[in-house]
Parts: structure tokens; C-alpha cells; sequence
């Protein structure tokens, strides 16, 4: 069984995190005990196997991870959120590069992202604009660039170390061509930008940099490999602390 978003359709209420949390657990003996607790059996064996990893290796499969593993696969997702004492449901599609949520983009960005917390994952409900089931495509406004969207959840949610997918021993630059105009940087973190995009650089250095330490280096690699902006070498002298 696949529960729907109780704000498929942009409707204003949003539903208490108890009153989902009992949904939850009358999946405990059907669904959740086929796969990984939080993710329904319903995802693509590839994706659950990609989330189960994470699970595996001690870490929490945050919003950050989730989103990573959308786009990755390249499968639509509804992601309920807790936001409080309510259910924030977010519906990733990474081939148009959107994302839906009940709450204007604003009004979301401008809240606490490092209190959000993954309750579910499921195979998402609804459908971008311009899809034909047309009865599933939510009201257009509540559909938010997706770029703009990880990048201040990777800048300022709560994961504050790298993705598993770059983590380890490696150097880091910015690809050719990686069109970051439209996310506003400024002060250290343009200046950062600038210079990976001529240079590669490993972790330990980075943090190193005017204005940085570990934890925002972390976040800035983060929310570029989320822009597919960033190369990641295992090989490059800089990986192993060499110029």
C-alpha cells in the first residue's frame, strides 16, 4: 500500500506527526518489514539497496541522502519530512529538476532545515506539470526549482559531514560548465567557489580556507555534487595531501 500525501493538491493542514506515525506502524507486519524501517518496500530494489547501505554503515539516511539518491537513480520521491509537530511532505523529481512542497519555497527556506527529520520515503504520488495524468499534478505554484532547494538544505541542514558518494580519501574541483549564477553566492562562499573552479582541492585544505572550517566545507561539496557540479578524484596528488 502507498500512502498519499495528505497535501497532494497544495491543501493548507498539515497532518500531525502522531496521527502519522500510527500509519507508520500499521505497516510494522506488511510493508516496513520487507525492506528498511522508514522506506517502503515499493522502491526500486536498486534505490533500497543504495539506502540500505547507508542504514548499514551507522549512519541516518537524512533528507540530504534521500535527495542524493533520487537523483542518482533518477526515481521520484516523496519524502515525509517532521517539521515539528507536523508532516511536511516533499516530492523530489529529478528529471525536470523540480520539487513540490504544500508550503511556499520561502516560507521553507526560511524556516529551521536542520530540524527536519526523514519519517518516510515512498515512490512519489504525484506528478510534475505536464504529465498526463493530469488529475495527479498538484497546483503549479507549490513547484520549487530543485537546485535552489538542495542547495540551502545542503548549506543549512543538518547533515553537516560529506555524502557517502564523496566522502574518503579524494580531491575535489568543480566541473567545467557548472552554472551556479542563479543560487546567489556571496562573500567567502563565491570566493571558495572561484577558486575550485580552477583548482582541485582535497577536504583537510579546504576547511583551511578563509571563512571555512571541516563542517562547511563538508556542506559546500555537498550542495555542489547535489548541482552535479562537482568532480571527485581518487587519483589526483591533492587526494593524498600532494600539490
Amino acid at each position: 500500500m502507498t500512502f498519499e500525501s495528505t497535501l497532494p493538491f497544495g491543501a493548507p493542514d498539515l497532518m500531525r506527526v502522531s496521527d502519522f506515525q500510527r500509519y507508520l506502524d500499521e505497516l510494522v507486519l506488511t510493508e516496513r518489514s520487507e525492506g528498511v524501517p522508514g522506506f517502503t518496500a515499493s522502491l526500486s530494489p536498486s534505490l533500497m539497496m543504495d539506502l540500505q547501505r547507508v542504514e548499514q554503515s551507522g549512519q541516518q539516511a537524512d533528507v540530504l541522502v534521500v535527495i542524493a539518491a533520487s537523483l542518482r537513480h533518477g526515481h521520484s520521491l516523496a519524502v515525509h519530512l517532521q517539521s515539528g509537530e507536523k508532516v511536511l511532505p516533499l516530492t523530489v523529481f529529478p528529471a525536470q529538476q523540480l520539487a513540490h512542497c504544500p508550503v511556499p519555497l520561502e516560507e521553507l527556506l526560511g524556516g529551521r532545515l536542520s530540524d527536519l527529520r526523514v519519517m518516510h520515503v515512498e515512490p512519489a504520488v504525484l506528478r510534475p506539470p505536464g504529465d498526463p495524468q493530469a488529475a495527479l499534478v498538484g497546483d503549479r505554484h507549490l513547484y520549487h526549482p530543485l537546485p535552489q532547494l538542495t542547495w540551502d538544505m545542503a548549506l543549512r541542514g543538518a547533515r553537516d559531514e560529506l555524502l557517502p558518494e564523496i566522502a574518503g580519501q579524494a580531491a575535489y574541483r568543480i566541473s567545467p560548465g557548472t552554472d551556479l549564477r542563479n543560487l546567489g553566492l556571496s562573500g567567502t562562499l563565491l570566493a571558495a567557489v572561484q577558486r575550485l573552479q580552477r583548482q582541485s582541492i582535497n577536504l583537510r585544505d579546504l576547511a583551511e580556507w578563509p571563512g571555512f572550517d571541516r563542517v562547511r566545507a563538508a556542506r559546500l561539496l555537498n550542495a555542489l555534487y547535489l548541482q552535479a557540479g562537482l568532480i571527485v578524484s581518487r587519483t589526483h596528488p591533492a587526494a593524498t595531501g600532494g600539490r
